[in-house]
């Protein structure tokens, strides 16, 4: 199967899928998924779909059966670490793992504060506002634009650019496709040019922003290029804005959904780390994660032939009653909570600790600023492979 097909495949494959769910409350069909058919091969798409916690886990941590790997891959993310294989995976995180220390994290703690505590001061007076357009989008926009040292009137270019790169068809027809490539095309070569630009002016002026990090760093002898700096800038721009908004929405519903939670939190602000490793559980903002097997290997009982595509269910995974304790419960309370939202292995969340630290600061910002703060719509993403709110309206 060509890369045009595989992709055209995949789509399908994950427009099946959502076709039988409800776009924000997929559960029920997780856990018929689990309990009927953990482990499907769908013939029309030829790829295979896995839904329990240790099948998902094997599928997406063990390098030696499956690979992250896709040739000829036409998008920036696509060209980025998270579509490598070793040894060019483990030469080229090397590298960026130096932007990510806990050192450099701590760094940026009173800054994320500074920016929570001025989306927030924006509400004042008002009785209603959006969450995630008010706040959980614009916080990690401006935070990853400061990061990666880009000026923050970018802004709204940067949301409008990580929208078109994780959008999907609208559906599985090939004038979807030519549309959904036509527009994801045109965005890709304005992040190559925007980006380009700024990667050249840090060589000229280095800063203690990650291009700049990356741009100095060296590893074994070898330096980032600008063709790998570009995709590894377009992911950072990605995880960084996308995963995050949607953690931080996710995680607001659950706690305003769960009766109890919200005023716990209020008064126990020290269980916020812990509420959000379960909001990563409950509501895992990336669903699904794709790999191919580098040879034949049984999963589940079924025989998964070399080159096969298989999908992972990570948020049906972080739902499997045989690891969870009252999996279908959100419990801030939960220990241990070994969930894989971030995922496992080689490609664990490069940004985990920056999403983490932002979610844990909005969150407590959130709780500690409103004494009181109640759900009155949603409007779910319609997307099949990220999981989040387009809005959040919320009483305060």
């Amino acid at each position: 199967m060509n890369v045009v097909n595989r992709r055209q495949a995949l789509q399908r494959a994950l427009m099946n899928g959502k076709n039988k769910q409800d776009a924000y409350h997929p559960f029920p069909w997780y856990e018929s998924m689990r309990k009927e058919a953990p482990v499907t091969y769908d013939e029309d798409n030829q790829v295979w779909s896995v839904f329990l916690y240790d099948d998902v886990k094997k599928v997406i941590g063990d390098k030696e059966l499956f690979s992250s790997y896709m040739p000829e891959q036409t998008s920036s993310i696509g060209n980025s670490i998270i579509n490598m294989d070793p040894p060019r995976h483990t030469q080229i995180r090397s590298v960026v793992n130096r932007a990510f220390t806990p050192r450099v994290m701590k760094q940026w703690e009173p800054r994320i504060q500074d920016i929570a505590d001025d989306l927030i001061h924006r509400f004042h007076g008002r009785s209603e506002f959006d969450l995630v357009q008010d706040f959980s989008y614009p916080l990690p926009v401006i935070v990853i634009s400061e990061l990666l040292g880009v000026p923050s009137e970018h802004m709204d270019a940067f949301k409008t650019w990580s929208d078109i790169l994780v959008s999907t068809p609208r559906d599985g027809s090939e004038e979807a496709e030519k549309v959904f490539l036509k527009e994801r095309n045109k965005c890709e070569e304005e992040l190559a040019a925007f980006f380009a630009g700024i990667i050249e002016e840090k060589r000229k002026k280095p800063e203690q922003d990650i291009i700049s990090i990356l741009i100095k760093a060296e590893e074994t002898g070898e330096k980032l290029s600008g063709e790998e700096l570009i995709p590894f800038c377009t992911l950072l721009l990605v995880a960084g804005n996308e995963t995050t908004t949607n953690l931080i929405s996710n995680a607001m519903y659950s706690i305003l959904d769960t009766p109890g939670v919200y005023d716990e939190l209020r008064r126990h602000p020290e269980l916020m780390p812990q509420a959000v490793e379960e909001a990563l559980r409950f509501r895992a903002p990336a669903p699904v994660l794709r790999r191919i097997a580098k040879r034949d290997t049984e999963i589940g009982g079924h025989q998964m032939k070399e080159g096969d595509m298989v999908l992972a269910f990570v948020a049906s995974a972080n739902r499997d009653e045989v690891k969870f304790d009252r999996a279908h419960m959100f419990d801030i309370h939960r220990h241990p909570n070994p969930h894989i939202a971030f995922g496992h292995g080689i490609h664990f969340c490069l940004g985990a600790p920056l999403a983490r630290l932002e979610a844990a600061i909005a969150l407590t910002a959130l709780t500690q600023t409103f004494s009181h703060m109640e759900p009155v719509s949603i409007t779910p993403i319609e997307n099949s492979v990220i999981y989040g709110l387009k809005s959040f309206h919320v009483n305060i």
